[in-house]
């Protein structure tokens, strides 16, 4: 029997871990289009603690037997994802896998021709095209204000001299180290904006003791008409400088990475607060403007550049392409690319 419209859809976790707690849990719960019924517990169960009627299951296969749910949400592991998403599919479910979506090419396209033939939605959780600070870079972006662009930079770095305690974090399975980690996220918002880069380069780099994955990645991205994109990480930058740099014929644009979702999600902040996602006075970044004589003006951003994001957004995403079978914001194609240079070797390259 097929859902009606305004049913809600009836939704499950594989894992109740920070990412369940914290970046799906609350939503599933807040956003009116979904029921959060079931988890994988395998050993505590603490899940129904925090939201009573939720059951929990002792196996991935357990919960799968379920006929009534029909999204299952994939925040495992990243070297899991492939497997337990193609599970989930093969069960008739519709999934939300978390980033990396997979770790090859290869396996993103056969999940997707899965998924496909199952007639179901496969979707990326990319959280962080709703944070606050990147939406305000693509408004100043959009906006034209800062003519053709030249030179951009995204950064997301850490000071973590110690290696992670997660085992699978650090020994250099699929989907392990740095750049499964932050590289998703900093190239899906790249691509989000600029598209598919013509070429790159990328430079890998491990450098705290006994690391066996990497700790630092560059890429840069060449597009058409001249831009050029970099995109940084490092668990060895004690002093970050801005996160975002964005430098075009008319002006340039310098923003920290300040979107308090994170932080507010870690404080029990419910995504249904009013001041959820808003920014602090005095972190809308930095946008200067000049002349063709060569005089800068620093001016506010666009009007409405410090909004406050909410990843109830993706959510809501998820629910119109579920329900209303609605395209979906993070495209097959773009994540295909993210995959394309995520598992490309060092050197030169060419995105085909």
């Amino acid at each position: 029997m097929t859902p009606s419209a305004d049913t809600p859809i009836t939704a499950a976790l594989l894992a109740y871990g920070m990412s369940g707690k914290l970046f799906h849990a609350p939503f599933l719960a807040a956003h009116p289009g979904f029921a959060l019924r079931a988890v994988v517990e395998r050993s505590q169960q603490r899940m129904a603690a925090d939201y009573p009627g939720v059951k929990s299951y002792p196996s991935t296969e357990a919960l799968l037997a379920n006929p009534a749910i029909e999204l299952v949400v994939v925040n495992t592991p990243n070297d899991t994802h492939y497997d337990l998403a193609r599970q989930a599919l093969l069960a008739g479910k519709h999934v939300l896998v978390e980033k990396p979506v997979a770790t090859t090419v290869a396996q993103w396209q056969e999940l997707g021709a899965l998924a496909r033939q199952q007639g179901r939605q496969l979707l990326a959780y990319q959280n962080r095209r709703w944070d606050t600070d990147f939406g305000a870079v693509r408004r100043v972006v959009e906006s034209g204000q800062l003519g053709r662009l030249i030179e951009v930079h995204f950064r997301f770095d850490r000071f973590r001299p110690v290696l992670h305690t997660k085992v699978f974090k650090e020994d250099g399975r699929p989907g392990s180290g740095l750049l499964f980690d932050l590289g998703p996220h900093l190239l899906d918002q790249v691509i989000s904006l600029f598209g598919k880069p013509l070429s790159f380069e990328k430079t890998l780099g491990s450098y705290r003791h006994g690391s066996q994955v990497p700790d630092f990645f560059d890429f840069h991205l060449h597009y058409p008409k001249g831009l050029n994109v970099w995109v940084t990480s490092s668990l060895l930058v004690a002093d970050p400088g801005p996160a975002f740099i964005v430098h075009g014929t008319q002006g340039s644009y310098q923003k920290d990475r300040t979107d308090p979702q994170e932080s507010q999600l870690l404080a029990g902040v419910l995504p249904t607060d009013p001041a959820y996602g808003r920014e602090q006075p005095g972190q809308e970044g930095r946008l200067t403007l000049a002349d063709p004589a060569g005089h800068n003006r620093t001016l506010p951003p666009v009007a409405d550049a410090a909004a406050p994001a909410n990843y109830l957004g993706l959510f809501e995403a998820v629910y119109q392409a579920i329900r209303h079978g609605q395209p979906y914001p993070v495209t097959d194609e773009e994540l295909t690319w993210q995959l394309a240079l995520l598992a490309a070797e060092p050197g030169r390259h060419l995105l085909g």
